[in-house]
């Protein structure tokens, strides 16, 4: 016979820093639930994400961690990603073929299983992250099928099951921000842009996304653009 969690309100969320996670983080938290956050370092050239994370959850005042995972990328693990590499990050939409070069092989199932085995160290049934529908063309570890698969490793892994929950799965990042806009999210203190410079480029696929999302929803992006 299975067992139970002990603590059925307490959840762990994968937080980027950017704006569907935070977005997320919030809409839990309205929900009264005991939230811990774990970010992941894993080489990325936007790492400045990690501090806009850092940011959130300390004005939030909820438990953040951040996993070193560079040891992965330093071993050549995440291959030749243009999000970790020399590689220069691509400009355009997330529908353009070059975007190709952004994933990180098997980043999502490596960041969930960190997270399903955190919110069993917890005693707690459920992980949430923030995968959506505007990430399907490109990722495959974002996609619906990969969820429900993860899904089925996370009720089988431990005594108890844990629940993998993207409540974003089937909506874009203008739903997103509708929501959220709603819920008060602090947008300047989220991060989106892939190139890691001082200010967003507003030119790369994740800018060019964020950009078409508040102008879905008629708000002004709180960040400033290069």
């Amino acid at each position: 016979m299975k067992e139970s969690p002990k603590y059925p309100n307490r959840c762990v969320i994968i937080l980027s820093g950017g704006m569907d996670s935070t977005t997320l983080l919030y809409k839990i938290l309205q929900e009264k639930k005991e939230v811990y956050a774990l970010s992941f370092n894993y080489g990325q050239k936007h790492k400045k994400e990690l501090e806009y994370a850092k940011k959130t959850c300390q004005s939030l005042k909820i438990s953040h961690k951040i996993i070193e995972l560079n040891s992965l990328t330093n071993a050549g693990l995440f291959g030749q990603s243009s999000l970790t590499s020399s590689e220069t990050v691509p400009e355009g939409h997330y529908a353009a073929e070059n975007m190709k070069s952004t994933v990180v092989p098997n980043r999502n199932m490596i960041m969930l299983s960190m997270a399903v085995a955190y919110a069993i160290s917890l005693d707690c049934g459920a992980v949430f992250y923030g995968a959506h529908a505007g990430d399907h063309a490109i990722y495959p570890d974002c996609r619906p099928i990969f969820v429900e698969r993860m899904q089925l490793a996370a009720e089988v892994c431990h005594y108890f099951p844990v629940q993998i929950i993207a409540p974003y799965l089937h909506q874009n990042k203008g739903d997103i921000v509708a929501e959220g806009t709603k819920l008060g999210v602090n947008y300047a203190q989220t991060w989106t842009c892939y190139k890691g410079g001082e200010k967003a480029c507003g030119k790369c696929g994740s800018c060019t996304e964020r950009l078409e999302a508040f102008k879905q929803n008629g708000i002004q992006d709180p960040l400033p653009y290069e």
